[in-house]
């Protein structure tokens, strides 16, 4: 199955680069370039690729404010944005993934970093980048009080959704949050599942995020690894 690909970043040689890279790769096609956010959204809504590779910032409009309209629209909801950065902490990359990114990468990561993260978000699951997990979390989402807002979503979920949520944020799998509660891995699935249906989570990246503005995860539990 090839999965096509979109490259939105400013710089023409990073784009270069990263098309000489993905179509090296018999299982990867990139089907559009843009070189601001405006136009990243324009060739999505056309080429409706699978995966979005998204730089942050651009002219025009960034890649946050493209990230943002690409999962607010319906149409476009099996398209998974993958955010790279530059630096290990980032503000904007909390905020990609609160909007709806799959995840991110740094820039200086190794080439087939990139290649397996495109291949893990267009297979629908999310992606971190451990080494800079940690520090994103604690820095942005634990730098306020927990937000009223997203504070009283936390009514939707039962009590037993909650404490898989907060397991969620921790890093733990499915199997992991079964065991830890004495369950079936498949009783956690449709825990999970619900949860996210109930909070219109479009991934686990963004139940991570809602454990952690909510105070559901506190800054000494371990460093979420979805």
């Amino acid at each position: 199955m090839i999965t096509r690909v979109v490259l939105a970043d400013d710089q023409a040689l990073v784009r270069m680069g990263l098309r000489a890279l993905a179509e090296a790769e018999a299982d990867i096609e990139i089907v559009g370039e843009a070189s601001n956010g405006s136009d990243a959204v324009d060739v999505v809504r056309r080429m409706r690729p699978d995966v979005v590779v998204m730089d942050i910032r651009m002219p025009v409009m960034d890649g946050l404010e493209a990230t943002r309209q690409i999962a607010a629209s319906a149409d476009l909801a099996g398209v998974r944005v993958l955010v790279l950065t530059t630096f290990e902490v980032d503000e904007y990359v909390f905020e990609a993934l609160r909007v709806g990114a799959a995840g991110f990468l740094l820039k200086d990561g190794e080439p087939e970093e990139l290649l397996r993260a495109i291949r893990v978000v267009a297979a629908g699951e999310s992606l971190l980048s451990p080494s800079v997990t940690r520090r994103v979390v604690e820095t942005f989402a634990l730098r306020a009080a927990p937000v009223g807002p997203r504070v009283s979503l936390l009514a939707e979920l039962t009590e037993r959704e909650r404490e898989v949520v907060a397991l969620a944020g921790t890093g733990l799998s499915n199997d992991e949050i079964a065991a830890k509660l004495v369950i079936s891995p498949a009783t956690a699935r449709t825990h999970v599942s619900r949860a996210m249906s109930k909070l219109d989570a479009r991934d686990r990246a963004q139940l991570v995020v809602f454990a952690y503005e909510t105070g559901l995860v506190s800054p000494g539990r371990p460093p979420a690894r979805v």
